[in-house]
């Protein structure tokens, strides 16, 4: 049971109440925000609480058990702290929000937390946004563990694949050219390469708005005099600038021919690439198929 202050208590009981909510919200990288919708500010908690004009809150419903309930906040680009480049980002992606009931007459003395949540989806409609507040308990129905599959479930270069990024230009640093389009851009000051060097590998950013943001690439034409053109799988959120250094890494379609023709790495596949299809598995024995029991894939 949630103990409340004296005060806070007493204030409760009373006929006639002055409280509203506040939601403090810390990003993963430590940015820390305090938000009202109260109209004037509240300080308590070492934190500022900012009235947020438009900004509310939908009810949430609470379930006992391992239920996940979720609840949404909406609000308008109307704080300078929040603003439509950050949300693009994905800056607020998985913070933690505190969601607090206060008294405003007395923010420092009178206030109690009522839950801990975080953000999940966030979209954006015009001048406004809204954003999905998840329970903690949703991670419990996230998928954990390994799955059988064919193809490998190793990220290139990590402590599994154990592949060496610095070998064979797999790893190359550059610089922001020109953003032809939301998915197309020309990076600068890389080594001839030829074209679908980078397809399905990633392009990260090391500095500019988008820092830290790491993206897939889609295809990449040929490097000629340093300069290569990229086409993302997905639009950029935020339009980088000319100069950006940025980290362009190859990719791999995860299969395990690529695996051992290309980086010479089959003893570390971590696919399984003897399981047969679906449609192999569900199909009827015929004259055309052997089935013996013998290696299906070599």
């Amino acid at each position: 049971m949630k103990r409340l202050p004296e005060a806070f208590a007493a204030h409760l009981a009373t006929a006639e109440t002055t409280l509203c909510r506040a939601w403090r919200v810390t990003c993963r990288d430590g940015f820390r925000l305090g938000l009202t919708e109260h109209d004037q500010r509240l300080v308590f908690g070492g934190t500022v609480f900012e009235p947020g004009t438009g900004f509310a809150a939908t009810e949430a419903s609470v379930a006992s058990g391992l239920a996940a309930p979720g609840a949404e906040v909406r609000g308008g680009f109307s704080s300078e702290a929040i603003t439509e480049e950050d949300l693009a980002a994905g800056r607020y992606d998985g913070a933690r929000v505190e969601l607090f009931l206060v008294n405003w007459q007395a923010p420092q003395d009178q206030h109690v937390l009522v839950t801990v949540q975080e953000i999940g989806e966030v979209s954006r409609a015009g001048p406004g946004f809204s954003a999905e507040l998840r329970s903690f308990a949703h991670r419990l129905q996230q998928p954990e563990g390994r799955i059988y599959n064919r193809r490998c479930d190793a990220d290139l270069g990590d402590a599994r694949c154990r592949v060496d990024m610095g070998l064979g230009n797999r790893r190359v640093a550059g610089l922001v050219a020109e953003v032809l389009s939301a998915d197309r851009l020309t990076v600068s000051g890389l080594p001839d390469l030829a074209a679908g060097h980078f397809r399905l590998g990633h392009l990260g950013f090391d500095a500019g708005r988008l820092l830290g943001q790491r993206l897939a690439i889609e295809e990449s034409g040929a490097a000629e005099g340093g300069l290569v053109t990229l086409r993302l799988w997905l639009p950029l959120e935020a339009r980088p600038a000319a100069g950006d250094a940025v980290t362009l890494t190859v990719g791999c379609d995860k299969s395990f021919a690529t695996c051992r023709a290309t980086f010479g790495n089959s003893l570390n596949f971590r696919g399984f690439p003897h399981m047969p299809g679906s449609d192999f598995a569900y199909s009827y024995v015929s004259g055309d198929s052997t089935h013996d029991g013998g290696v299906l894939y070599r």
